[in-house]
């Protein structure tokens, strides 16, 4: 791998060193590859560190490059896509849905969260975690919050905690008319429980996506999903196909 240095150019010279490095990315790297430390990049494109690092901080914004706790940095996967079309028009959990049950209890839900599904302050709903995954690595949380007035017969169920009642849940809002559903997006930065599932540091940027299943003339879910900003990338139209980027605060509209 030959030495490349940088020419005299009238833009920033981190910005003319991120171009460079994008092209050796397409061109000398594979998805989950681990870059070389720091010192022989710098000497690689005759920069300084300094300079260096403002260049890898951007490509990570961009969502090209991830750094890893204990790993590295590393090239990025392709973005992964999010539906969040208009057209889309189904429960969570139903045929193609991309993400998998983790976990499940019952527990009040934040005051927001209470007010949008019109139960009491102190009212136990069923709580769903959920993950996605992209290349083996995570790249979004959500958090389904579902009344038991939407599952009715989820109690005659000899459903187990964890998983398993996640999927039981699941399973029986398909059994609902399902009228519609609305979705908000929000910029934040990630919790450290979300940070901890996602495989990032506490105050990251995140994108928080929070949905309303609307079903008998109410609200009969509500999703508050959280992606990785640097992972993903939402589109808004009739297509379904959204792409993603890494993590957004989570937050109930």
């Amino acid at each position: 791998m030959g030495t490349t240095q940088l020419e005299s150019v009238p833009e920033p010279k981190y910005w003319h060193l991120k171009t460079v490095l994008t092209e050796a990315l397409d061109s000398e790297f594979s998805v989950g590859e681990i870059l070389p430390n720091e010192r022989d990049l710098a000497a690689r494109f005759g920069v300084a560190r300094a300079t260096l690092r403002q260049a890898l901080e951007q490509l990570e914004l961009e969502g090209r490059l991830q750094r890893r706790r204990g790993v590295g940095t590393t090239v990025a996967p392709p973005r992964v896509g999010v539906a969040v079309g208009t057209e889309q028009h189904a429960w969570p959990g139903a045929v193609a849905d991309a993400w998998q049950p983790v976990d499940c209890e019952q527990a009040a839900p934040p005051a927001a969260v209470a007010a949008a599904l019109e139960t009491g302050a102190d009212d136990a709903v069923h709580t769903v975690r959920r993950s996605r995954m992209s290349h083996g690595q995570p790249v979004a949380t959500e958090l389904l919050y579902v009344p038991a007035a939407s599952v009715p017969d989820l109690t005659a169920i000899g459903a187990p905690s964890g998983p398993a009642r996640a999927r039981a849940v699941l399973r029986e809002l398909q059994h609902r008319t399902l009228e519609g559903q609305d979705r908000a997006v929000e910029l934040g930065s990630a919790r450290a429980d979300d940070a901890k599932e996602l495989d990032r540091l506490p105050g990251s940027p995140v994108l928080v996506v929070t949905t309303r299943f609307f079903a008998a003339g109410r609200t009969a879910a509500l999703s508050v999903a959280t992606y990785r900003a640097d992972t993903c990338r939402l589109t808004f139209g009739d297509s379904p196909d959204v792409e993603i980027h890494h993590d957004p605060e989570r937050q109930a509209s």
